[in-house]
């Protein structure tokens, strides 16, 4: 049996199958890309519930695994030449598990590229200006009367809206007919966006049908499905 007692987490979080991929997060647009992603895969894997409201990702046995107190993140018992991998930010996970299963990465170089500019696109922009609109829009609009701080940032995610409009006219997903982990980093985002931080009319989503339309077979997908209550909170 795989021994995981030297990595620190795994005293607060046991691993009941160490042979097995061991996941911490919460269901948050970062957290299910790599819980889609595993879903997708269909490796096995253990899913361990990471706390906010009791501080989990400020515990030290979190920190041990990643010292940015940031969910998700991965420890793979059978990682590179056979030795366990510990591994944090979603985007590097998405990228490590497409080439540990030969899946949602195209295989020619330049694809491979093209892809990753926009898990790029995704990480630098979608996710912290979404966040943002979020944050003024559900969190702290009250708060705020001067809605400057609100309006730039919708003004920001409007745009990227509209280059991701752009890319998918004509395309079933952002690289074409293949479904990539491009697709799997960015629409959880655009998911919350509209749903959890209820601002879809506020950017105007109705002004993006392929965003839309995608999003929209996005969400079909079984193992989207599954991966988006992944862990399942208390």
């Amino acid at each position: 049996m795989t021994d995981l007692s030297a990595f620190p987490i795994t005293k607060k979080w046991p691993a009941k199958h160490p042979d097995r991929l061991q996941l911490y997060s919460l269901p948050t647009p970062n957290g299910v890309k790599v819980s889609i992603m595993l879903e997708e895969m269909g490796l096995p894997y253990e899913p361990h519930l990471v706390r906010f409201d009791a501080n989990d990702q400020t515990s030290p046995e979190f920190l041990s695994l990643n010292p940015n107190n940031k969910i998700p993140a991965i420890l793979d018992p059978n990682g590179p030449e056979g030795k366990p991998l510990p591994l944090f930010e979603s985007g590097a996970i998405l990228v490590y598990l497409a080439g540990k299963a030969g899946q949602f990465m195209p295989k020619d170089v330049a694809g491979r590229y093209e892809t990753l500019q926009w898990v790029m696109f995704q990480m630098g922009g979608i996710g912290p200006m979404f966040g943002q609109v979020g944050f003024f829009n559900k969190f702290a609009g009250k708060d705020y009367e001067d809605k400057r701080p609100r309006d730039r940032y919708v003004a920001e995610s409007r745009r990227l809206l509209g280059v991701l409009e752009q890319r998918l006219a004509g395309r079933a997903w952002i690289m074409g007919d293949e479904y990539t982990i491009a697709d799997i980093a960015t629409f959880p985002w655009v998911r919350n966006l509209v749903g959890f931080y209820e601002a879809g009319d506020l950017v105007g989503i109705a002004d993006f049908p392929n965003v839309v339309r995608v999003l929209d077979a996005f969400l079909a997908r079984p193992a989207v499905a599954r991966g988006l209550n992944i862990p399942k909170r208390d």
